[in-house]
């Protein structure tokens, strides 16, 4: 049985590990760097320990240092959470030769997985359908050349090891070619370390729809069913929701059959999504596995009851999944929103400063994984998402108009954040109808930047516009008398709060 767990990550998703741990009587262990010294997660957590600098590279990146620390602490297993070390193939080998259990898949599923070239073949050969294109790197612009007319116009050209849009082209003219696989080559390169490329057919206007799986070391498998995360920027989730509220019920069976049969052709265990790219015709195509917990894990555990994270403790200490497919039903509709710190009309620029204030949504259907509160230091260092909102209801309807009012009622101040942007994306026809697709938002809404979303805001809600008024013409004495607080109780002091 696992006693102790070393969570190798910070922000909302240790938060989240650790909440999971407390429920279970697990002993938690945070790790922090420098930058992270005063962080929520170090504070909810059993122990803490230092790691290393603020620089990723130095402290939560470094794999060696965190197997040192948890056989130091004996701790009985790690959980990576997402990004950092979470799919890092090596590390994992360390942990199993180390006798430390990574909570989560083997080693050897991540790295058949981790490479997209060799995730596409295995698809291939086990009936999983794929996007056109190859299953091996390019080896020459001619072959290049070749095979992107053979397929036809657009193609994508994408980084075998990468992912969040790193190493990734769209080619529409085959003169743009040569040039593209040259830059695409050495931005693979400098992110993942292998300038391994591709290319796909570029499928147009897709859904991007994936599939929750979960699987035990005896050979059991089973889905929870699909999420939407068809809205995104620069191939980055912003919203997402379970169940898609345009699949019906044939396709649902087809492509969670597909998903299952995708996890078994790797010997997968533990939490694992596949992913897929749906076009306009309803064919639907494997695009790659996530082999670790994905960021939108919550709107699944809503409609279904399951709390994967203590699902993937269980699963790592080698119990048998006690959840049979036919126990799982879809209740209900669930839907997240990213929060990010960052100025969407600043073409999306981080944003760092101190929290000065924060003030939750509650409610009912209404769920905050956090990773932040006052005086919370939010840095260069790492990613700006600050939390996630999750709401529930009866209906899509309903989880709809509850992700409106606790938007609404949540309140950070002292860096700038995403929240009132959610507000235009929850309204607009194409995502209430369901019919939005991955090019949603670079068709509707970047040609709103900077400020013009704000203004379609202000003329839908007049009596909110009207309000900010009024607060505006007092902003100076408002400003002059907080400023005035914060130092009479010495808590900042007059810089900081500028």
């Amino acid at each position: 049985m696992i006693k102790k767990i070393l969570i190798a990550n910070r922000g909302e998703i240790a938060v989240r590990v650790a909440k999971a741990c407390r429920e279970m009587g697990i002993i938690s262990v945070a790790l922090y760097s420098d930058a992270d010294r005063n962080s929520l997660h170090v504070r909810v957590m059993d122990e803490a320990y230092h790691i290393g600098a603020s620089v990723a590279a130095e402290s939560y990146l470094d794999g060696d240092k965190i197997i040192a620390l948890a056989k130091k602490i004996s701790a009985d297993a790690i959980h990576p959470g997402y990004g950092f070390l979470s799919e890092n193939s090596n590390f994992i080998k360390k942990c199993e030769d180390a006798k430390i259990i990574f909570i989560g898949p083997s080693s050897k599923s991540v790295k058949m997985m981790g490479d997209k070239t060799t995730a596409r073949t295995i698809m291939k050969n086990h009936n999983v359908p794929i996007v056109p294109g190859t299953t091996e790197g390019i080896k020459s612009y001619e072959d290049a050349e070749k095979i992107s007319l053979e397929i036809g116009l657009p193609i994508m050209l994408k980084a075998s090891a990468g992912g969040g849009g790193k190493g990734m082209r769209r080619i529409d003219k085959i003169e743009d070619l040569q040039k593209a696989i040259s830059s695409a080559q050495n931005e693979a390169r400098k992110a993942f370390g292998n300038d391994t490329v591709y290319i796909e057919k570029f499928v147009e206007n897709p859904k991007h729809i994936e599939v929750q799986i979960l699987a035990d070391k005896h050979g059991n498998y089973i889905h929870l069913f699909e999420r939407d995360c068809s809205i995104q920027r620069r191939h980055q989730k912003v919203v997402e929701e379970a169940p898609a509220p345009t699949l019906t019920k044939e396709l649902r069976a087809k492509v969670t059959e597909a998903a299952v049969n995708a996890a078994k052709a790797c010997d997968y265990y533990n939490a694992g999504t596949i992913e897929f790219l749906f076009d306009q015709k309803e064919s639907f195509y494997f695009l790659e596995m996530n082999t670790r917990l994905q960021v939108e894990h919550p709107v699944t555990e809503a409609i279904t009851g399951v709390d994967l994270v203590k699902e993937q403790i269980k699963i790592a200490q080698g119990d048998v999944l006690t959840i049979k497919q036919e126990d799982l039903k879809i209740i209900g509709h669930a839907i997240e929103c990213r929060i990010y710190a960052e100025d969407v009309d600043s073409n999306f620029a981080p944003s760092t400063g101190k929290i000065l204030h924060h003030s939750l949504p509650s409610g009912p259907g209404v769920r905050v994984d956090c990773g932040i509160d006052i005086l919370s230091n939010i840095s260069v260092y790492y990613d700006p998402m600050l939390a996630k909102v999750i709401t529930f209801g009866k209906n899509r309807e309903e989880a709809i108009s509850r992700m409106i009012r606790a938007l609404g009622e949540y309140q950070i101040a002292g860096v700038t954040t995403n929240i009132h942007s959610f507000q235009w994306i929850l309204n607009h026809p194409e995502f209430t109808n369901g019919s939005f697709d991955n090019n949603f938002l670079d068709r509707e809404f970047i040609p709103l930047l900077p400020g013009k979303w704000k203004k379609e805001l202000d003329d839908k809600y007049e009596h909110v516009a009207a309000i900010l008024s009024a607060l505006l013409k007092n902003k100076d004495s408002k400003t002059t008398a907080f400023k005035r607080e914060l130092n009479h109780d010495n808590q900042w002091g007059k810089e900081n709060y500028d």
